[in-house]
């Protein structure tokens, strides 16, 4: 590890953009070329070193995936017709399309490129807000993710000799292939705060999977109730999280913002506003300082409300790791909401907040209420878990 620039980088290339299931599939492409626009719009682009990493190549991309996955992928995108759905391609949530493997690879890439500048110092933190797509697995397609860059980004820093890598992922659906790719491996603890999986793809995350017997206490996950709002979100992440983090001590924090836990988003069923997104940012941001030497890898994820919610959360995300944190109240510059009018037709937010800022919930040193079901999430996370880890629940 040598030694931290301190300037944060943005990870893009335009062609990222071309991660298209095609018409009416709720991941439009338009949620990243808007949010680029605004990072630029706040003037964020000149206080980031905007990079474009190559594509990661079959080598790297099987550090993670079968080599059979990926040449089905490489195949489904020369066809998209004889796509094979036995590795989830071609199918209802994953539908193949012409330049698939290259546009994945490309993302991964990213996410690739954005580990190695902050492990070899290049830059103290590195955002790719076209990653996060967490759901691939090893050797199979998942929930509009192709190849898992998140899980590519923290195989790479083991690979280039990180101990011990923390992946926070707060994105409403569990991490499952982040977590699945790391099951066996002590070195990497993965914390997932999602909706509960009784009500929310992909139906795992329950507190109970702590990691293999050769990692036991090496994946955490607290699943919480649906319609839980502000208040509950940020207390769930501070009664988990922090603990686990400075217990661990990571080299390197990789965090997944998904965007979708907002009440706006269609897919889910969360209540989390704006500026609740914004607080867990600021605090992925300072638990990197405080436990990982500020190194800090930040991802986007899911998010499917493209216009209203998107473009603002992962701004703001820009904006914090740029050490440029976009303040709440901020008005949005006219000329983008007439570049969303004109490529949407639909309206644009006219401030940076949702209007809950600041946003107050009660810490879990207070005591807890065992009646209560966001605290009963918790503490079934804190049960399994800590007691693996030496602490207390």
């Amino acid at each position: 590890m040598a030694g931290m620039s301190g300037r944060a980088q943005l990870m893009w290339d335009e062609a990222v953009t071309g991660y298209d299931f095609g018409p009416g599939h709720p991941m439009d492409p338009v949620r990243l070329a808007l949010t680029r626009k605004l990072v630029d719009a706040f003037g964020l682009d000149r206080e980031v070193e905007v990079v474009a990493a190559k594509a990661a190549g079959e080598s790297t991309l099987r550090l993670v995936h079968r080599e059979d996955y990926i040449h089905a992928v490489k195949a489904a995108s020369v066809d998209p017709g004889a796509a094979d759905q036995s590795y989830g391609l071609g199918t209802m949530d994953d539908p193949a399309f012409a330049g698939m493997h290259e546009v994945s690879a490309l993302i991964a890439g990213q996410s690739v490129g954005a580990a190695e500048a902050v492990w070899r110092g290049e830059a103290l933190h590195a955002v790719n807000f076209a990653g996060g797509l967490h759901h691939a697995m090893p050797g199979g397609a998942s929930g509009f993710c192709i190849y898992n860059d998140a899980s590519l980004a923290i195989a790479r820093l083991l690979e280039l000799g990180a101990e011990r890598v923390a992946y926070i992922d707060v994105d409403v659906h569990h991490g499952d292939g982040v977590q699945a790719a790391f099951w066996e491996d002590p070195r990497v603890l993965t914390i997932s705060l999602h909706e509960h999986p009784r009500t929310l793809f992909p139906q795992t995350g329950w507190p109970e999977e702590t990691g293999a017997d050769s990692a036991p206490g090496s994946a955490v996950n607290v699943a919480l109730p649906a319609g839980t709002g502000d208040a509950g979100w940020l207390r769930a992440f501070h009664a988990v999280v922090p603990e686990l983090i400075a217990d661990f001590r990571p080299q390197v924090l990789v965090t997944q913002h998904g965007a979708d836990t907002h009440f706006e988003d269609p897919l889910a069923h969360l209540a989390v506003s704006l500026d609740a997104q914004r607080a867990v940012q600021v605090a992925c941001h300072d638990l990197a300082h405080e436990h990982a030497d500020g190194r800090w890898v930040a991802l986007g994820g899911g998010g499917y409300a493209v216009v209203d919610v998107v473009p603002r959360s992962w701004t703001h995300l820009v904006g914090i790791a740029a050490d440029r944190a976009v303040p709440p109240e901020t008005v949005i510059p006219e000329g983008w909401r007439q570049e969303v009018f004109a490529r949407t037709r639909q309206l644009a937010p006219a401030r940076m907040t949702d209007g809950r800022w600041p946003i107050s919930f009660s810490g879990w040193e207070g005591g807890y209420d065992p009646a209560d079901r966001l605290d009963q999430a918790v503490l079934a996370a804190r049960r399994a878990v800590f007691p693996l880890r030496g602490l207390l629940a």
